[in-house]
């Protein structure tokens, strides 16, 4: 079965062409286009990362889905797993979650010292509720202090390797916090900021806020500021960076079912907007036996690769006319023989169909924001948060 790269014209391989954006510099890296994979936890592991860069042709930044600091420090079997880059991964990025000060400052230490990363990234945009009610995540950003200290810990642990960060606007409407951050992200030394352009109570429901990517911009010029929120096509991450000013995109959910998304991402930074990705069902249905190929190899079982990808199946084949009985049957295979077996039995001649670029994965909002105790008391004070507020046994 081909690569992604070798696969036929309907998902075009990205040749050489004139460069029209300007690189995105993180620390010692340019990255060009200036584009990343943002983490998702379940999603970005090093299968997912590897169907992603062999469609960008090796362009662009691809970072680790979440990993726990103090999970990290105790060298938690899954972690350790999770932490696992291919070797033509490079630069290798891990986000970190923490909550606690001197957790974050040895799990980066780690890593510096033991060389398992060449770029750290701290989760500060999570908005999931076992993760914000221990203060973690989207909830963080509002204790000035804890941010400040966390981030002076990580920048001070990282030596060389530079130190980003990406969060939210906000807990909810009435506690913004964006922009406090991205001034005490720039005083404590951090590399970049990446904002998602909602709130915590937002999920990932309605319309990312791009205003607010350029108002970031303007207000921390110093550093790179890269915009996150409803990048969903390559027109609309130029669009973001026309829009707002920012130094380069995050795409997440966008790439979902759809990694030769970053092919058109490299064609429309380097000026070939016609080069977009049109794969038929049967194009389709090689990378997806190749992601649960990939899947079963870096676990080490075929079954538990296939049984991973399962949740997978659904973006893939949206738009197309595949029924509910067999989208089902796809859905609980455990073997790369089933999952073949029923791809074979549609109608692969089926075009790339209308519709199908739109959005997809978590679309739900205006959550309420599970918190700690009396969080919301004081924006300033942290004396109730400490390191038995990290989840020591989640492996990320």
């Amino acid at each position: 079965m081909p690569t992604p790269t070798t696969t036929s014209r309907s998902i075009p391989t990205p040749t050489p062409a004139p460069t029209t954006a300007s690189a995105l510099r993180i620390g010692p890296h340019d990255v060009q286009p200036p584009v990343v994979l943002a983490p998702m936890a379940g999603i970005t592991n090093a299968p997912f990362r590897t169907l992603c860069r062999e469609f960008s042709g090796g362009k662009g930044l691809f970072v680790s889905e979440m990993i726990t600091t103090r999970a990290l420090v105790e060298r938690n079997d899954k972690t350790m797993q999770l932490i696992r880059f291919d070797a033509t991964e490079r630069p290798r990025s891990i986000q970190l979650y923490g909550v606690d000060p001197a957790t974050v400052g040895k799990a980066v230490r780690m890593i510096a010292e033991e060389g398992l990363a060449d770029h750290i990234d701290l989760n500060f945009g999570c908005p999931v509720p076992k993760v914000t009610r221990k203060g973690g995540g989207s909830a963080l950003p509002y204790k000035r202090n804890l941010l400040r200290a966390i981030l002076r810990e990580a920048v001070s642990g990282a030596g060389d390797l530079p130190v980003t960060m990406k969060m939210r606007k906000g807990i909810d409407d009435d506690h913004i916090t964006y922009l406090d951050a991205g001034r005490i992200a720039v005083e404590e030394g951090v590399t970049a900021i990446a904002l998602h352009g909602r709130t915590a109570a937002q999920h990932y429901g309605g319309t990312a806020d791009w205003e607010a990517i350029a108002r970031l911009k303007e207000h921390v010029p110093e550093i790179p500021v890269l915009g996150n929120g409803d990048i969903w096509s390559a027109g609309d991450a130029l669009r973001m960076v026309r829009e707002t000013g920012c130094d380069g995109v995050v795409v997440g959910r966008g790439c979902l079912g759809r990694p030769w998304l970053f092919s058109d991402l490299v064609a429309a930074f380097e000026g070939r907007d016609d080069d977009i990705a049109r794969p038929g069902l049967r194009e389709v249905a090689e990378v997806m036996v190749r992601h649960a190929t990939l899947l079963g190899e870096w676990t080490g079982d075929e079954t538990k690769g296939v049984v991973d990808f399962r949740k997978h199946v659904a973006w893939y084949l949206k738009g197309f006319a595949v029924g509910s009985e067999m989208r089902k049957r796809l859905a609980i295979t455990s073997s790369l023989a089933d999952l073949r077996a029923g791809l074979d039995e549609l109608d692969l001649d089926q075009p790339w169909p209308a519709g199908a670029d739109g959005p997809r994965g978590r679309t739900s909002g205006n959550n309420r924001v599970v918190l700690p105790d009396g969080w919301l008391k004081d924006p300033y004070d942290c004396a109730d948060v400490g390191e038995d507020a990290e989840l020591d046994t989640s492996g990320g």
